[in-house]
Formats: structure tokens, C-alpha cells, sequence
């Protein structure tokens, strides 16, 4: 059997499974519902829209053999009973990977974001990004970060290393010589270290303008917050690692100032809460740098490996953004200074020429 048919028989599956779900669950469903494709994401995991009279759900398709659904459906109501938005789960099926869950609708932070930014309309971008920072908030302060995963050293060091592997050498197809991997080596493991020495938290670890949503106030309430989603792999890490993933977003940029005024709202909101007493804006500044550049690194070579293994060429278009992004930053920090030296030289060109990079 084909992938394709096996994918058409999971999704029959699904469809069977949440039909019958819904029979048990609703007293007047009339007929056989049909699942509607929503956007995916940059995993295995299919989600698929029920309507049901003037209600929706959310049928998942999320095979076992790629993904953890325990660990899914525990996270989801650690971050309910913080008072995180998330997706409630009403039912689940490990052995088939099928699950049902609450609808938070197709509203992305992403698109309203762009739209706000092309019409220079910051009122409305720092409001999504303050209500943005008070659910990271509840994240970090709600969640027994000793319940999570520890983003170990050799964890970071394997995410940086996904760099070397997938981008240089598969995607540029440059062969990293010793010296290379020496630079490499040496930059990733001081990044590594930094990052495992700054306060430790419960930490999202892709939390982006492509993982909140704009919730439907009437439905939700005016004081829901975004949806939160796509945090199965919840790690116990840097209290600064979701802070820049969301405010250096692979997907859309803003000016640094404007990027240093958010952090500092942050560290103005975690203070009032009680949280990060002693922490200098000087501080989280560095330590959010030091944790962008890590994050950086692991994500263009995930983009790299989704366009080449998993034929999802479209992350590519997002990658030179994320260069910029390092080669600003590294510029700031001597330690990096080789491995900079190094990328500039022997990467940037080809890097250039493949992604038809801007000057």
C-alpha cells in the first residue's frame, strides 16, 4: 500500500471514529458529518474540522508512530487549569492517533499581524503581543516546569547541530572540514552553556504568531487571551526562549526597538506578577539574544530538513529572515565571533545563491 492510501485510509478511519464520537456525544446530530482539511503544521499531525449544526470540533489525525498524544492531551490541561487557551480535548484514541477537540477557530496571530504592520497600525500589534506575553506568563508561572522534559545541554547542542547537518551539508551540500566543525563545535557548546545557565521555567519551545490565534470574544470571552496550540514538546528550559521565539518570529520581523520595547513590557508585566525580581532589562535583553541565537541555529536547519525530507519546500522561503536575524545578533557577542567569521565566509555565499537571498 501506498503512503497516499494510507493516508486516505487513516483519514476514512477518522471520519468513522469522530461520527460515531459525535453520536455518543450530542443528542441531535443528524446524518454522517464530513471532515473539512484545516491547515496543517510542520509535523505529521492533519486537523480536520466537524460541523455539527452551529457547532465545530476538531478531529485530528496524529499517528502514533510520530506522535506523542499523551503527552499532548496531559499538556493541554496542565495549560486549561493555568489559564492558558488551549484546546480542550474531549476524546482521544491513542492506539489509532485520533482525537477530538475543542474548535479555536482559523484566526492566526500571523496574518493580523502582517495586516496591522502594513498599515503601520502598532496600537493593534502591541495589543496582540501584550495579551501574547500575559498567556506566556501564565505558561511560566502556571506550569511545574519539574513535571517537564529538561532542555538538557545535549538536547541544545543536538537542536544546534541539525544546522550543520541538514543545511550545510544537505541543502548547500558543503563539506564542513575539521576546522569547520571545530568553529561549530566550540560556538554551539557556549551557546549550549549559556542558555542552561539562565532561570529555568516551563517553556512553550515554538511559541509563535503561527501558534496563537485570535479567539472569537463571544464565544471565548473578552478576556480569554490568544489560543495557544502546537506545545507538545513543552521542555523545562530558559525563561527567554519563548519570549524571543515570539518577538524575533521566523515569519514576520519587526524593528529592534520595537522588539527591545516588548521585552521590556514583559519584564515590567513578570515583575508585577512577582516574578523575575532581580533580573535587569540589560540582563533579559543578553539573555534573550543568547537564546535567539540558539533557537536560530536549530531552526534553519529544521527548515532545511522539512524541505528535503519531508518535501515541505516552502519553509525555505522563511529561512533567510532567520540568517539575518543570526548574523545581527552574533555580531554582538566575541564569543561568536569565529563561528561567524566561519559562517559568512564559507556558508553565506551558497546560502545566497540557493535561497536567491537579497544582497
Amino acid at each position: 500500500m501506498t503512503e497516499e492510501n494510507m493516508t486516505d485510509v487513516r483519514l476514512s478511519d477518522l471520519a468513522s471514529w469522530t461520527n460515531e464520537l459525535l453520536d455518543q456525544l450530542l443528542d441531535d446530530k443528524r446524518g454522517i458529518v464530513e471532515l473539512e482539511p484545516v491547515s496543517g503544521d510542520a509535523s505529521f499531525r492533519r486537523y480536520f474540522r466537524a460541523r455539527v449544526g452551529g457547532d465545530t470540533y476538531i478531529a485530528v489525525d496524529a499517528p502514533p508512530e510520530h506522535e506523542d498524544n499523551k503527552t499532548f492531551v496531559h499538556l493541554s490541561n496542565l495549560l486549561l487549569a493555568s489559564g492558558v487557551s488551549a484546546p480542550q480535548v474531549y476524546s482521544v484514541d491513542y492506539d489509532q492517533g485520533f482525537m477530538l477537540l475543542l474548535d479555536l477557530g482559523d484566526d492566526l496571530y500571523l496574518p493580523a499581524l502582517l495586516h496591522y504592520q502594513r498599515n503601520d497600525d502598532i496600537d493593534s500589534s502591541e495589543a496582540l503581543y501584550s495579551q501574547a506575553i500575559d498567556a506566556l506568563l501564565l505558561i511560566q508561572s502556571g506550569l511545574d516546569k519539574d513535571q517537564l522534559p529538561v532542555f538538557t545541554v545535549e538536547k541544545l547542542l543536538s537542536e544546534m547541530q541539525l544546522f550543520t547537518t541538514w543545511f550545510c551539508e544537505s541543502f548547500l551540500s558543503i563539506e564542513v572540514d575539521e576546522a569547520g566543525t571545530a568553529l561549530c563545535d566550540s560556538a554551539f557548546r557556549w551557546l549550549a552553556k549559556q542558555l542552561s545557565e539562565q532561570h529555568q521555567v516551563a517553556v512553550h519551545r515554538d511559541y509563535h504568531s503561527r501558534n496563537l490565534m485570535m479567539l472569537d470574544s463571544s464565544k471565548f470571552g473578552a478576556d480569554s487571551g490568544p489560543g495557544v496550540i502546537d506545545f507538545q514538546d513543552a521542555v523545562s528550559g530558559s525563561y527567554t526562549y519563548d519570549l524571543v521565539s515570539l518577538l524575533r518570529d521566523c515569519y514576520i520581523s519587526w524593528p529592534r526597538l520595537q522588539v527591545e520595547d516588548w521585552a521590556s513590557l514583559y519584564l515590567l508585566k513578570a515583575q508585577s506578577a512577582g516574578l523575575l525580581a532581580e533580573c535587569s532589562e540589560a540582563q533579559l535583553l543578553r539573555d534573550m539574544n543568547i537564546a535567539g541565537l540558539q533557537r536560530n541555529l536549530k531552526v534553519i536547519g529544521i527548515f532545511a530538513r522539512l524541505s528535503i525530507r519531508d518535501n515541505k519546500s516552502q519553509y525555505l522561503a522563511d529561512i533567510p529572515l532567520v540568517i539575518r536575524y543570526f548574523l545581527d545578533i552574533s555580531a554582538e557577542f566575541e564569543e561568536m565571533a569565529e563561528f561567524r567569521a566561519w559562517l559568512i565566509t564559507e556558508v553565506l555565499p551558497s546560502a545566497k545563491a540557493k535561497l536567491q537571498m537579497e544582497p
